[in-house]
């Protein structure tokens, strides 16, 4: 038992051999979730709230069908359509929320650090499921899970994150986790769209795409995230596909057998060629969305044991 901790907040605090306990348990729901019964009987009786701040289709979708594949009775709170509206603080809302007794509450928010905030303040487990610029766990929990079924490891590969790092807490989750695994990353992308702090990252940056992706194992590329930039980031989206989009060209000078990852939802035609998106042999893109169920599922799974022991104990 390696993963003992009480919330999921981020890659920053987790071993690396909690992060393999997590990614074990994903291998056996990943062969649960393809069978023809798909319940398990980990959260039964459990009451799953999700809380999003910010609009999510897909990670909302993931997590709503983890919980009731593990027999939860699963709440989501469209926070935009409620009392924050009215004036509520997180901190109120976080109260309100905790006197309904919830097992678990999954959280996303604008702010950078308003998740952590709030499990301060719950007495129930809290999963983050992406707050602000600072780091989304499962995401890069359901990447490494990806990259270790197609490369059948973890460690000693070389991997390339390309295109707006700055604006992205999956890049920030990605690193800090294929660090602890010992790979070696590189960041690659235009200087307007990588982060302050990036010597601290223990990475290496690249500026000219075709010198960053020469010789990785897997190319993982990243959304524009308009939302986040107030400025001139980038000339024009055509301008960025020639310099920083994925194409044949491009990834020909990765590994032959290199894999290509995007966290979705994809800007077709500006981070990556529309073709090698769809390309079966290449790219790993919905294995990533199906190893997202598994990856939450065993993460919620061990959040469930972990409060209970604490409980129990």
């Amino acid at each position: 038992m390696s993963f003992k901790d009480k919330h999921l907040l981020g890659i920053e605090a987790i071993r690396p051999e909690a992060i393999l306990e997590i990614l074990d348990l994903a291998e056996e729901y990943v062969q649960l979730n393809r069978s023809q019964d798909k319940r398990a009987q980990s959260l039964t009786g459990l009451t799953q709230i999700n809380m999003f701040f910010e609009n999510s289709t897909r990670t909302q979708a993931s997590f709503e069908l983890a919980g009731k594949r593990l027999g939860a009775n699963v709440m989501n709170l469209s926070m935009e359509a409620s009392s924050l509206k009215k004036g509520e603080t997180l901190i109120d809302t976080a109260l309100t929320l905790n006197a309904m007794q919830p097992d678990l509450l999954v959280v996303r928010h604008p702010q950078s650090g308003a998740v952590d905030l709030l499990s301060q303040k719950v007495n129930c487990s809290v999963l983050n499921a992406g707050d602000g610029r600072h780091e989304h766990p499962t995401q890069a929990l359901l990447d490494a899970l990806t990259i270790r079924r197609a490369k059948g490891r973890l460690h000693r590969l070389n991997i390339a994150i390309c295109g707006d790092i700055a604006h992205s807490r999956v890049a920030r989750s990605n690193i800090i986790l294929l660090g602890k695994m010992e790979n070696r990353v590189r960041l690659v992308g235009p200087p307007t769209l990588m982060p302050s702090e990036i010597n601290e990252l223990g990475v290496e940056v690249y500026q000219d795409m075709r010198q960053g992706l020469k010789d990785v194992d897997v190319v993982m590329m990243l959304r524009l995230q308009k939302e986040r930039m107030d400025g001139g980031f980038i000339p024009s989206e055509r301008e960025y596909y020639y310099r920083y989009g994925l194409n044949k060209e491009k990834l020909s000078l990765a590994k032959e057998d290199a894999i290509v990852m995007h966290p979705g939802p994809m800007n077709r035609g500006v981070e990556i060629d529309g073709e090698l998106a769809d390309d079966i042999n290449r790219s790993v893109i919905q294995e990533q969305v199906e190893m997202g169920v598994a990856v939450r599922m065993a993460a919620m799974h061990l959040l469930a044991r972990n409060y209970n022991l604490e409980d129990n104990g």
